[in-house]
């Protein structure tokens, strides 16, 4: 991800295009995905929205990675834990 996408995704939403730094090539859609920040930081994980070739040619507004779970999620539900 992009450093300005990195702390959308880690409060929990979905990755626009606009903040997709690389895709690993022939990314097929609904693919598990591990996200990574451009300093090779394991941010969480998701799912493909799109395929790799499907986002290059799409909007920078469109989604292509769904949030499943990320590092910031232990802060946001700590209150909740046991």
């Amino acid at each position: 991800l992009k450093p300005n996408a990195e702390q959308q995704f880690l409060y929990g939403n979905h990755v626009l295009k606009s903040g997709l730094g690389r895709i690993t090539e022939g990314t097929p859609q609904y693919q598990g995905v591990i996200v990574y920040s451009m300093n090779d930081l394991p941010l969480g994980f998701g799912v493909a929205a799109k395929s790799a070739l499907d986002c290059r040619m799409a909007d920078p507004m469109t989604i292509v990675m769904f949030h499943q779970a990320d590092i910031g999620e232990y802060l946001r539900n700590e209150d909740n834990l046991t």
